[in-house]
């Protein structure tokens, strides 16, 4: 069976009829707030906070939000993003409470820095993964997004992403495009190896503190502290000890495609010739 982001952009897949379906769906009710209420312990929030729900579809997650009860810390005010108009539309029809925004996550988080508490994400960043055309590439559209996401975002913040990567290479991917924004990132799986497996980005800003909770919020370590299964990135070591890189080298022609693909340019793949120097020309 193929994957919905194989087969078209979201904003075609989810059409008022799939949306619906989507939508009223039991199983997929169950799975969305089980995936949420986890989504919710791994951010600890102490307080009510301003949560921004990134692919908030038809606003499933955020009843969820708005429901906490305060014996619980909550409830929360949320603001949700998505790119399917559909999904949108469902949700005003359903009366949700929180603000909702039309917008493709893939071209940045467009508010104001500092502006959230927090972030969750369900089942949505693998999108991302997928160019629709030549012009625009999964790298560019990743980075534009966490880029924007670590903006978005108040001092000690944090964001959980579920997410369904397809392979070891796509995890990668996304995380890395996280921890090159400037994230701490620890990735957290339950039910690894089986049918009913779900990966969480775990994702914390600078220091600081969030929801009262004590200057915990800006080590990825305290989040995933003592749970199994957790593999933390970190891609800031030994970046601080590198020299300067030699312009010309490989190194230097390596980064500098890194940086392309970052704002979404599409560069030539590498191969064992990537910055091989060239002998003399007669």
């Amino acid at each position: 069976m193929s994957r919905p982001e194989d087969t078209l952009p979201p904003e075609i897949f989810y059409s008022d009829r799939t949306s619906a379906k989507y939508t009223t769906s039991s199983r997929i009710q169950t799975i969305q707030s089980n995936m949420t209420h986890r989504a919710l312990s791994l951010l600890s929030l102490s307080s009510p906070s301003l949560i921004l729900d990134i692919g908030c579809g038809s606003g499933l997650s955020g009843e969820i939000l708005s429901s906490v009860p305060p014996s619980q810390n909550g409830p929360h005010v949320w603001v949700g993003m998505d790119i399917s108009a559909s999904m949108l539309d469902i949700a005003l029809q359903r009366d949700t409470d929180g603000d909702l925004l039309l917008a493709d996550i893939g071209q940045g988080v467009p508010f104001r820095p500092g502006s959230f508490d927090a972030a969750i994400s369900i089942s949505a960043i693998q999108w991302l993964c997928n160019a629709d055309s030549t012009d625009v590439s999964p790298q560019g559209r990743l980075g534009r997004f966490f880029n924007g996401l670590y903006a978005a975002l108040r001092r000690g913040g944090r964001a959980v992403c579920q997410f369904y990567p397809k392979n070891e290479e796509q995890r990668r991917m996304i995380s890395g495009a996280a921890v090159r924004a400037g994230f701490g990132a620890g990735i957290l799986e339950d039910d690894p190896g089986t049918k009913n497996e779900k990966v969480y980005l775990v994702l914390t800003v600078g220091s600081g503190e969030i929801g009262g909770m004590g200057g915990r919020g800006g080590d990825i370590t305290v989040v995933v502290g003592g749970m199994e299964g957790v593999d933390v990135v970190n891609g800031r070591r030994g970046r601080e000890k590198r020299g300067k890189v030699k312009k010309g080298s490989k190194a230097w022609i390596l980064e500098r495609k890194g940086k392309m693909e970052r704002k979404g340019m599409v560069v030539k793949k590498d191969s064992k010739y990537t910055g091989r120097s060239r002998g003399p020309k007669f």
